[in-house]
């Protein structure tokens, strides 16, 4: 993998599809949806970056996004609800370590969607064409102290716990202890193995 594999990819990111999830690439006409997520505090708890002010600054955040796909530089999804329509959050790589062949994965998730499992379904998505399709070796992720549900999203898709970083990161004033789950290609096949003969011999199910 290199930064021109990389470039061709995600300046014209692809649409995915799940069950009940279409991921596509982040639009203007988004910015009333993510504005509904990003002006919460209880949302913003664990992340490195503040809540929106108003609309206004989401709309020059999602201007700015545009001309970071056409560069190739930005990795995410916009996560839309199929039941609503809604844009509901998104989910994509943060980082690429091309040399080691691995990406970082990271998502947010309106309130109002979650306990449905809906974020482990879109990580899943993402991390299928981290494997297949970018060919990855290790797909990470990271959580902050306190942050249980986002570790259980990791979870859920497979990833392994790795351990923590006490007072890794100084955000908004404070350090912040970061734990890391990840998972390797080969251990993600072998889940996709297990999960496809289980489709086609469902008495196989433990």
């Amino acid at each position: 993998m290199n930064k021109h594999f990389i470039y061709n990819i995600f300046s014209r990111i692809p649409i995915l599809e799940t069950e009940r999830l279409t991921l596509r690439k982040l639009r203007i006409d988004d910015a009333e949806d993510m504005f509904d997520y990003a002006r919460r505090a209880d949302v913003t708890e664990y992340l490195t970056w503040n809540c929106h002010p108003d609309s206004a600054y989401t709309r020059e955040y999602l201007q700015y996004v545009q001309r970071q796909y056409e560069d190739g530089e930005f990795y995410d999804w916009a996560v839309v609800h199929k039941g609503t329509g809604r844009m509901i959050g998104t989910c994509g790589f943060t980082s690429f370590d091309d040399e080691n062949n691995a990406g970082e994965i990271g998502y947010v998730i309106h309130p109002d969607f979650r306990g449905q499992g809906l974020m482990p379904e879109a990580v899943a998505e993402v991390m299928k064409f981290g494997f297949l399709r970018l060919n990855l070796h290790r797909i990470t992720a990271r959580y902050m102290e306190g942050n249980t549900p986002s570790r259980r999203v990791m979870e859920k898709v497979g990833m392994s716990f790795e351990g923590t970083f006490r007072h890794a990161v100084y955000i908004k004033g404070d350090y912040r202890t970061v734990s890391a789950c990840a998972i390797l290609r080969d251990e993600y096949l072998a889940i996709r193995e297990k999960q496809e003969a289980e489709k086609r011999h469902p008495f196989l199910k433990s």
